[in-house]
C-alpha cells in the first residue's frame, strides 16, 4: 500500500474508482548526488541509547553534532531527529550515549524534488447485492465470501466481540463518519503518527482525506464493521476501534511512523494492532548495513514493548510473492528516491515489522481457499493464512468478485485485495479471542490463534495465475505450513469458551 505493499485494487459500489497503497512501490524516484550539506534539506535520522533510562546524555550528543531533536521514547531508547549533514549518523555512533544510529528515509529527503508515479490496477464491477441479503445478513453481507470463509458469520450468532476490547489499525486512518464505522471508533484514543513520529490527537491529522486514503478505512471495516442493517459486516462487529495514522499524504510509512505507532498501542490499552504494511523505505532491513541495522532495532524495540504491554500485533506478510524463508533479489529498495539497489538479501534481512518475532504474519487466501497469488509465504515465516482476496479466484456470490468488500471513505463500500486484506480477518478474530478469553494474556491469543486454524495441504501444482506455470512450491507436505503456516484461522473456535 504505498510502498510495495500498500497498492491494491479497490472499486466503490456507486462506482469510482478508488486508489491506494498497500504492498506495490510508490515510484521510483531518478538518482542523484547528495546537496552540499549547507543547502540540503534535513534528513531524519533514528538514534539508539540505552532503553528505559533518561536519554538526556543521547539527546544532547545529538545537538552537539548538530542534529535536531524531534521526538524521543525513553521507554524503548529511541530518539528520532534530523540533521542537514548526510554524514550525520557516521558522527553519532562515535558519541557518547549512542548506541547505533541510521538514516530513516535512505537520505532521500536530500535529493531534488521530483515527479514519482504510482502503480495501480483499478478493476471494475457493480454492487446490487443489498436486494439479495438473507434475513439477518447486512444487505452486502452475500458478498462477503470471506467471512463464511473463515466461519465469521457463525461466530457472531454466539459473539460478536466485546468493546472493551481495542483494536488499533495503523494505517491511513479510520473514516469517523462512515455509518458502519463510527459508533465503534475511540476517537479519543486516536491519533496521527505520520508527521516525524510525532503524536498528534486532532481529527484532522488522523482522519482520511478521501478515496485516495482509503485503506485504513477497508481494513477497519474487516476487523469490526457493526451489524446495524448498514452495507458489511467485520468478523467482531462489537469491538472498539482506534484510528493510529502511520501512513502520510503521500502513501509512505517511515519508520519513526511505525514506532510512534506501536509505543501508542502500547501506553493506550489497545489490545490488538493490525498492521497492513512494510516499512519504508526498504522492502527488507539489513543488519549488514549500520543505518539499516539501527532503524531496524530501533522498530524491533517497539514493537516488542507493545507485546510486553499485553498487545497482540497482527501484520500482513506482503504481497511479492517471496519465499521469505529463501534469499531473496530486492531490486526496488530504496522506494522513495535515489538510485535503487540490485541485491541479493540473505538472513541479516527482514521485512519490518513482518518478519520481526512475536508477531503474527499472515499469508493471503482465496475464494478457493488456496494461497493468493500475489501472497508472500515460506516455512517458518507465515503464523496462519486468512482471506485477502485473489481475482483469479472466483468466488459463488450476486458479482463474482474474487477481492474482499468493504468500507471506504464517504459512506461507500469498495473491493480490495492484497494480505493487507487477509491481516484484518486474523486481528478481528484475535479480538474475538480476547473477547471471549479475557484472562488471556496477548502470547496466549497468539498460540490460541495458530492452535484453533484449520490447516490446509500444500496444493500438487500452484499455479496461482493460471498461466500453467508454476508460480512457488509449498513446502510442509499435508500441513502446508510453507504457504499457510499453522492454517486457516476459524472465528468459530475463537467464540468457543
Amino acid at each position: 500500500m504505498s510502498s510495495t505493499r500498500r497498492r491494491s485494487r479497490a472499486l466503490r459500489i456507486a462506482g469510482s474508482a478508488l486508489t491506494l497503497a498497500l504492498l506495490v512501490p510508490a515510484g521510483v524516484v531518478s538518482g542523484s548526488a547528495p546537496a552540499p550539506a549547507a543547502t540540503a534539506a534535513p534528513a531524519h535520522f533514528v538514534v539508539l541509547g540505552p532503553a528505559g533510562q533518561d536519554l538526556t546524555p543521547t539527546e544532547e550528543s545529538i545537538r552537539a553534532v548538530g542534529g535536531t531533536v524531534v521526538q524521543s521514547w525513553p521507554q524503548i531508547g529511541v530518539v528520532i531527529a534530523t540533521s542537514t549533514d548526510p554524514e550525520f549518523a557516521e558522527t553519532a555512533r562515535q558519541q557518547p550515549g549512542v548506541q547505533q544510529a541510521g538514516a530513516s528515509r535512505n537520505l532521500a529527503e536530500q535529493l531534488p524534488p521530483e515527479q514519482s508515479t504510482t502503480l495501480e490496477e483499478l478493476e471494475g464491477t457493480t454492487g446490487g447485492a443489498s436486494a439479495l441479503a438473507a434475513n439477518g445478513q447486512e444487505p452486502l453481507e452475500p458478498e462477503q465470501w470471506d467471512m463464511r470463509q473463515i466461519n465469521s458469520d457463525r461466530a457472531n450468532a454466539i459473539s460478536k466481540g466485546d468493546p472493551d476490547v481495542t483494536v488499533g489499525v495503523l494505517d491511513y486512518g479510520i473514516d469517523p463518519t462512515h455509518p458502519d464505522l463510527r459508533d465503534n471508533l475511540d476517537e479519543s484514543r486516536s491519533v496521527n503518527c505520520a508527521d516525524e513520529g510525532v503524536p498528534d490527537q486532532s481529527k484532522q491529522a488522523w482522519a482520511p482525506e478521501g478515496d485516495s486514503q482509503a485503506h485504513g478505512t477497508h481494513t477497519a471495516g474487516t476487523i469490526a464493521a457493526a451489524r446495524n442493517g448498514v452495507g458489511v459486516a467485520g468478523v467482531a462487529p462489537d469491538v472498539t476501534l482506534a484510528s493510529i495514522r502511520v501512513i502520510n499524504d503521500e502513501g509512505f510509512i517511515y519508520p519513526e511512523y511505525a514506532i510512534c505507532g506501536f509505543v501508542w498501542a502500547a501506553e493506550h490499552g489497545i489490545d490488538v494492532t493490525n498492521n497492513s504494511y512494510f516499512t519504508d523505505p526498504w522492502y527488507l532491513w539489513c543488519d549488514s548495513d549500520p543505518d539499516q541495522k539501527a532503524v531496524a532495532e530501533a522498530v524491533r524495540r517497539s514493537v516488542a514493548y507493545a507485546e510486553g504491554r499485553d498487545v497482540v500485533n497482527v501484520v500482513s506478510a506482503g504481497n511479492s510473492n517471496w519465499d521469505l524463508s529463501q534469499p531473496i533479489r530486492d531490486t526496488n529498495s530504496p522506494n522513495n528516491g535515489g538510485p535503487t539497489q540490485d541485491r541479493r538479501t540473505g538472513p541479516d534481512c527482514r521485512i519490518l515489522p513482518g518478519e520481526l518475532d512475536g508477531v503474527v504474519s499472515v499469508s493471503a487466501t482465496g475464494a478457493q481457499e488456496t494461497k493468493s497469488y500475489y501472497s508472500n509465504y515460506g516455512m517458518g515465516s507465515i503464523s496462519v493464512t486468512a482471506p485477502g482476496g485473489d481475482k483469479y479466484q472466483v468466488p459463488d456470490t450476486p458479482s463474482g468478485n474474487g477481492r474482499v468488500l468493504s468500507t471506504v471513505p464517504g459512506g461507500g463500500w469498495g473491493w480490495m485485495q492484497g494480505t493487507s486484506m487477509a491481516g484484518p480477518h486474523a486481528a478481528g478474530v484475535a479480538a474475538l479471542l480476547r473477547s471471549t478469553h479475557p484472562d488471556w494474556n496477548a502470547q496466549r491469543t497468539v498460540d490460541a490463534l495458530s492452535e484453533q486454524a484449520d490447516p490446509r495441504p500444500c496444493p500438487k501444482h500452484y499455479d496461482g495465475d493460471g498461466d500453467g506455470e508454476v508460480d512457488a512450491v509449498c513446502t510442509g507436505g499435508k500441513t502446508g505450513a510453507g504457504f499457510y503456516g499453522a492454517g486457516l484461522i476459524n472465528a468459530l473456535d475463537a467464540v468457543t469458551p
